[in-house]
Order: C-alpha cells, then sequence, then structure tokens
C-alpha cells in the first residue's frame, strides 16, 4: 500500500566546499561540525526541514575525495556513493574559489547515469561583483543552470532553496487510510524481531521474515482493524551501530527507518531479551523522543529466559538505568516466536494513544499549576521570587503546554522537573511523554502593542 512519506535530499561535494556549513544554514542549526580540515564530516548528518510549507530531510554526507593517504576515504566515498543512489533530489556543491577539480567531472559522470534530480550549487559566491568570474569556469561541466551561494553569509541562499522544493517530488499520501488510525512503526536493531512481532499480530506471513541482517529495507505497512479500531503497522529497516553498517544500502537504511518517525503517532521499540539494552537501543529510543512520539517498550525473546528469574530482574534493572528519560513509557515482555505477552501490545498502545491525543480545559490547567506553585515554592532568580502566572495547551500528540513567567531563564530544570510531574500526576499523563513551554509574560505584552 502507499504511504505517506518524506522527501531525502542529499548534500554531496568534495571535502571542504562548505556542505556543513551550506547544511547548518538550511537546518538553522550548528549540528554538522564546520572545521577547514578537509573530511571532518566522517558519517551522514541528517535533519529535518521545513521551507514554505514542504518538508524533506536533509543529508549532509562525507566528501567525495581520492586522497591515497587517507584510509577513511573508500568508506566516506561510499556513504556518498550511497546518499547519490538512495535519496530523492541532490544537491552538488562546489568550491568558487579552486574552481572545477577532476574529482567533480567523475561525479559528474555518476549523476548522469544516476538519472535523479541533481541542483549544481557554487558555494563561496560572496555577491554579485564576484559572481560571473566564480561561476564560468564551471560551465565546463557542461550543466544547464548553476546556483551561486555563499553559504556563510546567505547570498543567493533564498533563491536555491525556492528551487529545490520545485524538484521535490510530491508527499504521497495513503488515500485508503481511514480517519482516526493509530500509526504504530516499530523500530530496533536487525534481528530483535520487528517483522515476527508483526507477522504475529497480523496471524499471517505478511512479512518477509528472515535471519539475515536488514531484510527489510525500507518501510512497509499493513493496515490492520482490530476491535474496532484501525492500526497502520509499519515495519522499518533496522537501525545499526554505525561502525557495523558497512553495506551501503544498509547504511542508508537508518534514515528510511527514522523517516517513519515523520509520519507514526506511538513508536514500538523492540529490544532483545537475550541481549538487554544497548548502546544503539538508547540511540534508537532517543530517536523517538525528538521526534514527540509516544512510546512503548517491548522486550522480545522473553521465551529465553522465562525461567530465568535473576535474568529478568537484570535486563529491567538495565533498562531503567539506560533509559531513565523515558520512564514514562510502557514495558512490555514477549516473544513473538511463542506468542507470549504480545496481546498486551494493542490495549497497551490504546491506553498511550489516548494519552497522547488528550487535551484538557484551561480553567483546569490554571487550577493544577496554582496547586503546584503552593505546594512547592518557585525559587528566586536574580533577586526576585519566579512567578507562574497561567498555563493553557498548546497541542496534544504529545500533551504540550504553555506556562507563562517573569522569568523563563530562572526556571531551573529541577523545578521544570516538579511541575512536569505535577502536570503528569494531575492530568493522568503517566504514559506519554509531556512537555511544558515557558514564556515571559512581558514578551507577551510587547507583542501585542505591535
Amino acid at each position: 500500500m502507499e504511504s505517506n512519506t518524506i522527501t531525502i535530499v542529499a548534500l554531496i561535494g568534495r571535502p571542504n566546499v562548505g556542505k556543513s556549513t551550506l547544511f547548518n544554514r538550511i537546518t538553522r542549526s550548528r549540528k554538522a561540525i564546520v572545521d577547514p580540515t578537509p573530511g571532518v564530516t566522517r558519517d551522514r548528518q541528517y535533519e529535518r526541514v521545513t521551507w514554505k510549507d514542504h518538508h524533506f530531510i536533509i543529508v549532509d554526507t562525507g566528501g567525495i575525495d581520492d586522497d591515497p593517504d587517507d584510509q577513511m576515504v573508500d568508506d566516506i566515498r561510499s556513504q556518498a556513493m550511497a546518499a547519490m543512489e538512495e535519496a530523492d533530489c541532490i544537491i552538488f556543491l562546489f568550491d568558487g574559489k579552486t574552481g572545477p577539480m577532476p574529482t567533480d567531472f567523475e561525479v559528474m559522470k555518476l549523476l548522469r547515469k544516476s538519472e535523479k534530480q541533481v541542483l549544481f550549487v557554487v558555494n563561496k559566491v560572496d555577491g554579485p561583483e564576484i559572481e560571473h568570474d566564480r561561476m564560468t569556469p564551471f560551465y565546463e561541466l557542461g550543466v544547464d543552470h548553476l546556483y551561486p551561494v555563499s553559504a556563510e553569509h546567505n547570498y543567493g541562499f533564498d533563491t536555491l532553496m525556492d528551487h529545490l522544493i520545485e524538484q521535490l517530488p510530491e508527499e504521497s499520501t495513503a488515500a485508503d487510510i481511514p480517519d482516526n488510525t493509530i500509526k504504530l512503526a516499530f523500530f530496533g536493531r536487525p534481528n530483535v524481531g520487528k517483522s515476527s512481532m508483526i507477522n504475529r499480530i497480523l496471524g499471517e506471513q505478511r512479512m518477509v521474515v528472515s535471519e539475515v541482517s536488514g531484510t527489510t529495507r525500507d518501510s512497509v505497512d499493513t493496515l490492520l482493524s482490530h476491535k474496532e479500531r484501525n492500526y497502520l503497522l509499519i515495519d522499518t529497516a533496522g537501525i545499526r551501530r554505525k561502525g557495523k553498517t558497512k553495506e551501503k544500502l544498509e547504511k542508508f537504511s537508518i534514515l528510511k527507518a527514522l523517516s517513519a518517525l515523520e509520519r507514526c503517532d506511538i513508536a514500538v521499540v523492540l529490544l532483545d531479551a537475550s541481549e538487554g539494552i544497548t548502546e544503539q537501543d538508547t540511540k534508537v529510543i532517543g530517536y523517538t523522543q525528538d521526534a514527540g512520539c509516544g512510546l512503548v517498550l517491548v522486550i522480545n525473546k522473553w521465551d529465553l529466559v522465562k525461567d530465568d528469574k535473576k535474568r529478568q530482574k537484570q535486563i529491567l534493572e538495565e533498562i531503567a538505568r539506560a533509559v531513565p528519560f523515558v520512564g514514562f513509557a510502557p514495558l512490555i515482555t514477549a516473544s513473538a516466536k511463542t506468542g507470549i505477552g504480545f496481546k498486551k501490545i494493542f490495549p497497551t498502545v490504546g491506553s498511550v494513544f489516548k494519552q497522547f491525543t488528550a487535551n484538557f480545559p484551561t480553567a483546569a490547567l490554571n487550577r493544577l499549576l496554582a496547586d503546584a506553585v503552593e505546594h512547592h515554592t518557585p525559587p528566586i532568580y536574580k533577586n526576585k521570587r519566579l512567578k507562574f502566572y497561567y498555563t493553557s495547551q498548546l497541542r496534544s500528540e504529545p500533551p504540550t503546554f504553555i506556562v507563562m513567567t517573569n522569568s523563563y531563564k530562572g526556571v531551573h530544570f529541577s523545578y521544570e522537573r516538579y511541575l512536569t510531574n505535577r502536570y503528569r500526576e494531575g492530568l493522568g499523563l503517566d504514559k506519554v511523554p509531556v512537555r511544558l513551554i515557558f514564556k515571559d509574560k512581558k514578551d507577551q505584552r510587547q507583542k501585542k502593542r505591535r
């Protein structure tokens, strides 16, 4: 079935042409490491971008180079090649100061074979007065249209972005997904049993189940009706540790999996009882919270430790220590192989979804805030007592609340945690992430004057 997907744009080019600087400008962040040393961006960086109501994921790749002295060149090159293969659109960045180099001509040959949408961009063009001199040499590449930009100084940036979104494929939406469908994405490392668990839930072999890591290359969706409720089950590619993702398709499947977070309500993260929780598991769980998803943790293969009470306790304690930031997430012990525990998934998802989509009247929220402040007096900040005036719900999915104060900078994380817990308890939100956003009341007054 066709599903709602998000476009992937790959940013490629030689080392030190300014890819990371352009990435940071596009994402309005400082996430990519910017350093004049060639090859600093060793692995792909990625970020979700919204530009004029168009959404896409931008990927910053390592520089494509043929430096015989750099042992990592082959790996960086393979990553960039993978990005070129799997991306929907490509931005090929050149260095306007150095002019075209032999590697640029090589990459051009590859791009002509790929038949992908490509935007050719000449960076380090800091203004119109030098545009002609820096652009002219690049027409040797046989490109019809070149975009002059300065990633550092913003010259030509808006024009580039407007043309980029014109090249993006239309976002497809599955027309046959009923309203009020709960969208569940299953995440986890390869061989943790995602496809097997979905097969157990469906009661039939709808998915390929294999012991070979990486069978699920892209997200696969299945619509299911269960007890008067519709569910969209999204099986994603396994997310592996960076150092072990040698095959180019498998490397890029990480992004394919992460893009599923953009269209799911609740992430079901499977852990492996035979291995316990790993560092990579904690990263996957972190990704779900960055995306603001509901979360259910499922320890699969529980049959392997069913008679070992000591090991069971150890696994649960390890999980609690490794991911204390999702202490609210329900945890289910199950086995896709034997069927134990899997029937708990739907009732648990239902209770999470109910909280995830909950809305609350402002009057009740203000009473809750007043009671919390009265019970625990706010601290003093810059010789003034911190005050909280009123609160309201900004949105659901996840429940997010604005709290007006006399100084948002004075809200220490410990008091924020206290208030978050009071909201949880008072509103019955014990199974979902709860977000509080603090704003200064004086800022609101200034906006009204304008």
